[in-house]
């Protein structure tokens, strides 16, 4: 089945939708998310999920469900190619976005979560395009604006200000004028916000705009097949891991940077469920991006289908089996 997916058709684009359905084909639930319950406070996106999209028929939330799904596996699946992070140009990591989200998910509803994979995507475009960028300031303070405003949307896209930081030392040579500009990006957006709370007299509401850190564990209560889900999931990106490791010498200093901030990304995701506690088992959506790019090397690099192969059925045969009781009508 993988080889499917191998090929550069633009038929791939309708075996990607035709993945996403069936591998979301829960029945629907209207259940919000844990983040959006009353008394949290994470951001402008849990205030239109709660009062615009969750009070919508079901089959349109099923419809925009999959529209998100497809749409940020295809717009993954470009970047990929587009920054040559693979040495073939396929529809792999579109396919491989679509299975995790199907283990990672509890239920097929749009939480913050997924749609701040969007703003997670478009920040590492614009880290990507340091390397040897003309005008780097320019670049760095529209990186600051886009993580200021992702906080104000979500607010615990706050820690991907570790890897903006991280990925400017490492790419860019130190200067100070540039770090001071990304600063100045990043806190532009509360500036305003700021000001508009003191200008409504408002201001003893400025900490609802802010991160609520809640150390802990995301994970207690779970499922005993989530997780094993989550088993099979670490069993995957080690896999592929090591298939980076073996293709990762080839590739030029760009793109070698690329992946730095890309694991560097993997390592800060994995860890936030961990600080955002308080989210639940969705926080782990937030690392679906990285998660997909470490793993589609398993089904990418190796010449013979085997691996691959064992990984995407066994993929499969979890969702099924989450999703037995459907069989069984």
């Amino acid at each position: 089945m993988v080889f499917l997916f191998r090929d550069r058709s633009v038929v791939n684009i309708l075996l990607v939708l035709l993945l996403s359905v069936g591998v979301h084909v829960h029945p629907y639930h209207p259940v919000e998310a844990v983040a959006t319950i009353a008394n949290h406070h994470n951001g402008l996106f849990s205030y239109v999920l709660v009062n615009y999209i969750y009070s919508l028929p079901a089959p349109v939330q099923v419809i925009l469900f999959h529209a998100l799904i497809v749409t940020q596996a295809l717009r993954i699946n470009m970047v990929m190619q587009d920054l040559r992070m693979f040495a073939s140009v396929n529809y792999v990591p579109a396919m491989t976005y679509v299975l995790l989200s199907g283990l990672l998910m509890q239920s097929d509803i749009i939480t913050e979560t997924l749609v701040s994979n969007s703003l997670t995507l478009w920040m590492f475009i614009k880290l990507s395009r340091l390397y040897n960028n003309p005008e780097p300031k320019t670049l760095l303070f529209n990186i600051g604006i886009i993580a200021g405003i992702s906080i104000l949307l979500f607010h615990p896209t706050a820690i991907l200000i570790v890897v903006v930081l991280f990925a400017l030392a490492v790419v860019r040579p130190f200067r100070i004028a540039e770090w001071l500009v990304l600063l100045m990006g990043i806190l532009l957006p509360y500036y305003f916000v700021f000001i508009g709370l003191y200008l409504k007299n408002q201001f003893a509401t400025a900490p609802t705009y802010l991160p609520a850190i809640s150390f802990g564990s995301p994970l207690s209560g779970l499922g005993k097949w989530y997780l094993i889900n989550l088993g099979f999931v670490a069993f995957a990106l080690m896999v592929g891991l090591y298939q980076l490791q073996l293709h990762v010498g080839r590739l030029v200093i760009q793109i070698r940077k690329n992946w730095g901030v890309m694991m560097v990304l993997l390592i800060t995701l994995l860890i936030s469920p961990f600080i955002f506690s308080s989210l639940g088992p969705q926080m782990l959506l937030m690392g679906l991006l990285p998660l997909t790019a470490a793993i589609s090397n398993g089904y990418s690099n190796p010449k013979k289908l085997l691996l691959p192969n064992f990984l995407f059925w066994t993929a499969l045969g979890l969702i099924i089996i989450n999703n037995w009781h459907l069989v069984k009508i």
